[in-house]
C-alpha cells in the first residue's frame, strides 16, 4: 500500500517484484517486434551473456550507478574491448530509458555511465590497381559468379546485404539499372533473413556501368540456360537450388583470393568504400556521391569519408584563392609602367 499511495504522489510505480533480470527480458520482447533481426540478436547477445549475469538478481528499484561503475571497472580490469564494453553499457541504458518513460523508474541509474563512444577504425580500402588486380585475377583464374558479384559490388557500391538479395526482377538490362528492394542477413551466420532496406534512402535505382552490365550479362546467360523455360527468376546470386549464398562463405572466398594476390585483407563492406573512394580520388562530386551510396544525407558521406577529401580540400581553397586574386587584380586595374602601382579600376 506504501507503495502504491508513493506511485500515485510521485507519478512514478516502482515495482519491487520486478527484477533486472525480468525486466530485460520484458524490454527484449518489446523490441523484437520493432528491430532488424541482426539489431536484436546484437541485444539479445548483450543481455543474456553480460546483463543478466552481472545485475539480473538485483532488484529494479535498487540498481545503482556504483553497480554499472563497479562492472565497467572489472571489465577493464580484464582487457575488455572498448567497443564491447560500450555496446553493453548503452544496451543497459536503452533499456532503462524504457522503464523510466514507462514511468517505471525515477531515474536512469545507467544514464551517465556510458564511456564515451570508441572512435571507430579506419577502414582499408584497396586502390583502383589493386581492384582491378583483383577483379582480373578472379575473371582469369575463376571466371565464377563470385568473380561477377565482386565486379557488381566493386562498380556499384552495393552493401553486402543488397546484393546477396537482388532478384533478377528488379534488374532491368535494357535500362541498365537496377532497384534495391531487398536486403539479407544471416543470424551469427545461421538463419537467412530477407527483409526491406532499413531506410528510406537505400530503396533506389542504381546505375550500372559497361562492366557491370556485362557481369550481369554472364550470369543471366548461364541461369537462363539452366533453367527449363529459360526464365530468369529468383537471386541473380545464388547457391544452385535458388537458395541464398552464406555471408561468411563469401567472405571466405574474398579473402582466400585476397591472400592469392598478397593485396591487403578487407571484408566484403570494404568493396563498399573501395567504390568511395575511387570515386572520390576522381573528383566526383560529394553530392553525386552520397547519392551513388544512397545515404540518407550529404553529411552521412562527408562523416564516413571526409579523410579522403584530402586533396579535394587542397584543390578547392587553392580555386578559391586564385578567383580572389583575379578579382582583386581586375578592380585594382592595370599597373603604372613607371612605378609598378596599380591605377585603380578602368573606366
Amino acid at each position: 500500500m506504501r507503495a502504491v499511495l508513493d506511485g500515485e504522489l510521485r507519478g512514478v510505480y516502482e515495482d519491487r517484484r520486478v527484477t533486472v533480470a525480468g525486466f530485460l527480458r520484458q524490454w527484449l520482447a518489446v523490441k523484437k517486434e520493432e528491430l532488424a533481426p541482426n539489431t536484436y540478436a546484437g541485444y539479445e547477445a548483450c543481455v543474456e551473456r553480460d546483463l543478466i549475469p552481472a545485475f539480473g538478481h538485483y532488484r529494479l528499484p535498487d540498481l545503482r550507478p556504483k553497480h554499472v561503475e563497479r562492472w565497467i571497472a572489472a571489465q577493464r580490469k580484464a582487457k575488455r574491448g572498448k567497443v564491447t564494453v560500450y555496446r553493453i553499457v548503452s544496451t543497459l541504458r536503452n533499456a532503462l530509458n524504457a522503464a523510466v518513460r514507462a514511468w517505471g523508474l525515477r531515474y536512469n541509474p545507467a544514464k551517465h555511465s556510458v564511456p564515451p563512444k570508441p572512435r571507430a577504425a579506419e577502414r582499408a580500402c584497396w586502390t583502383p590497381d589493386e581492384a582491378a588486380t583483383f577483379l582480373r585475377h578472379g575473371a582469369e583464374q575463376y571466371a565464377d559468379q563470385l568473380t561477377d558479384l565482386f565486379e557488381v559490388m566493386l562498380g556499384t557500391g552495393m552493401r553486402r546485404g543488397e546484393i546477396l538479395a537482388l532478384h533478377w526482377s528488379d534488374v532491368h538490362l535494357m535500362d541498365r539499372k537496377l532497384y534495391v528492394r531487398w536486403t539479407l542477413a544471416a543470424i551469427d551466420n545461421g538463419k537467412i533473413h530477407l527483409r526491406e532496406p532499413k531506410t528510406e534512402a537505400s530503396r533506389a535505382w542504381i546505375s550500372l556501368s559497361p562492366r557491370v552490365m556485362a557481369a550481369l550479362h554472364r550470369q543471366a546467360a548461364i541461369q537462363m540456360a539452366a533453367h527449363p523455360n529459360g526464365r530468369l527468376e529468383g537471386l541473380v546470386f545464388a547457391r544452385p537450388g535458388g537458395t541464398p549464398l552464406r555471408p561468411q562463405w563469401v567472405l571466405d572466398q574474398l579473402r582466400k583470393r585476397t591472400a592469392e594476390l598478397d593485396l591487403p585483407k578487407i571484408g566484403l563492406h570494404d568493396l563498399r568504400h573501395t567504390a568511395a573512394s575511387i570515386m572520390i580520388a576522381e573528383n566526383i562530386p560529394i553530392a553525386v556521391i552520397s547519392k551513388t551510396l544512397r545515404h540518407s544525407t550529404i553529411a552521412v558521406t562527408i562523416n564516413l569519408y571526409g579523410h579522403l577529401l584530402k586533396d579535394s580540400a587542397d584543390e578547392a581553397v587553392t580555386a578559391l584563392a586564385s578567383a580572389l586574386d583575379r578579382a582583386d587584380a581586375h578592380m585594382a586595374g592595370p599597373a603604372d609602367p613607371t612605378t609598378g602601382h596599380r591605377l585603380g579600376q578602368a573606366a
